[in-house]
């Protein structure tokens, strides 16, 4: 099979701005590696300081223009500060969010518990949900805005071993990003979600 590697020169995120949410590690950290490799410049948010801290090292070694800031995504003030830290360093404008940050665990649904609803609903969908208002001025400010939302195959045909309240998490994304997709065109901002199989990080190998 042949391949085919993009030439950069025809294609850049120059001078465009990114927020990535859980991107330490896993496939945020993938994203950041792209965008930043097409000259975006951009923040990162992940609960984890030593995984953050690791990345960021790792970024400036190469010479990209990444940021970063510890976030629990579950809680709302700190969303709240995370966007107020954005807006501030890039001038009240972005051009891109990627909602990344996901959570799973993969259970029968009659074991699931009140606390494993709350868990991924609060992370994976309500994050997901506020980060998107937030976000809404400055993505019009920008002039050209795009939300991309980490979906899963899960959220559109039954993975059993990713459980219920994961699946119900990511098909509810989509339907999101079909709504902001049509609400805010009139703003000049897309909204997209990408729905991967199982991708080989930490989080899915945790899963039996």
């Amino acid at each position: 099979m042949v391949t085919r590697k993009m030439d950069k020169r025809l294609w850049s995120l120059q001078g465009m701005t990114a927020l990535v949410t859980g991107a330490a590690s896993g496939i945020g950290y993938a994203i950041v590696e792209e965008l930043a490799g097409f000259g975006a410049k951009i923040h990162i948010c992940d609960i984890s300081k030593t995984l953050l801290n690791q990345s960021l090292s790792e970024w400036e070694n190469k010479g990209f223009q990444v940021s970063g800031s510890v976030c629990d995504v579950t809680s709302h003030p700190e969303r709240e500060k995370l966007m107020q830290t954005v807006s501030s360093i890039f001038d009240g404008k972005l051009n891109i969010l990627v909602n990344n940050v996901g959570v799973l665990r993969g259970k029968p649904t009659t074991e699931y518990v009140a606390d494993d609803f709350t868990f991924h609903i609060s992370t994976n969908l309500e994050a997901a949900y506020h980060f998107c208002q937030l976000s809404h001025p400055l993505l019009k400010a920008s002039g050209y805005g795009s939300i991309v939302f980490l979906s899963s195959v899960a959220g559109v045909v039954s993975l059993i071993d990713c459980g219920s309240i994961y699946g119900l998490t990511k098909g509810a994304l989509n339907q999101l990003a079909r709504n902001l997709a049509c609400e805010w065109a009139k703003d000049g901002i897309r909204a997209n979600a990408v729905a991967p199989n199982v991708v080989k990080t930490a989080q899915s190998q945790s899963v039996k």
